[in-house]
């Protein structure tokens, strides 16, 4: 019973910490579930983030259900980190839209949220230094195909699933 209420405690805190969205998480949901409380090796979680961008839905809800029913081995423990991370961003949500629309023309209010978008931009490159070590950057050919999408979607702004496709494309054939 004790794991549920640490899954609990620990997804509540990466739903109400977790800015910017489901990459800026990353790196919060490894501190908790790789280095806090020891649920999944770095391995596994990489695997985890793999099988979460893969499937349909945001990357935070995804992998805080399949580490949820991974933790506790049902069905409901992957109901309950999918309602804990979800939860506080839904509540402020609420409690938010309720004074927007009376303050978004407010200098403090327009200076926070300018002030999220550079915090947003480091916790996302966190997310991939975390994930860029020696079991899972692989080799020169990852660098490669890494350096390809990010001028060919910073430059060229090729659309993300054609960048899907050529990165897959690219990937048969150097390796």
């Amino acid at each position: 019973m004790i794991v549920y209420w640490q899954l609990f405690y620990a997804y509540t805190k990466i739903g109400i910490f977790g800015f910017g969205g489901g990459y800026a998480m990353l790196s919060l949901i490894q501190h908790e579930v790789v280095d806090k409380y020891h649920w999944l090796s770095l391995a596994e979680f990489t695997d985890v983030i793999a099988i979460s961008q893969m499937t349909p839905g945001p990357i935070g809800i995804n992998s805080a259900t399949y580490i949820g029913y991974t933790v506790t081995g049902n069905v409901w423990g992957a109901i309950l980190a999918t309602v804990a991370v979800s939860l506080p961003s839904f509540l402020m949500v609420l409690a938010i839209s309720v004074f927007f629309a009376k303050f978004r023309e407010n200098r403090y209010v327009s200076a926070a949220f300018t002030g999220l978008r550079p915090v947003t931009i480091g916790l996302i490159a966190a997310a991939a230094l975390v994930l860029m070590n020696g079991d899972n950057f692989i080799d020169y050919k990852s660098v490669l195909i890494f350096f390809a999408a990010f001028v060919l979607s910073w430059k060229f702004n090729v659309h993300p699933i054609l960048m899907i496709c050529l990165a897959g494309i690219a990937g048969v054939i150097l390796y």
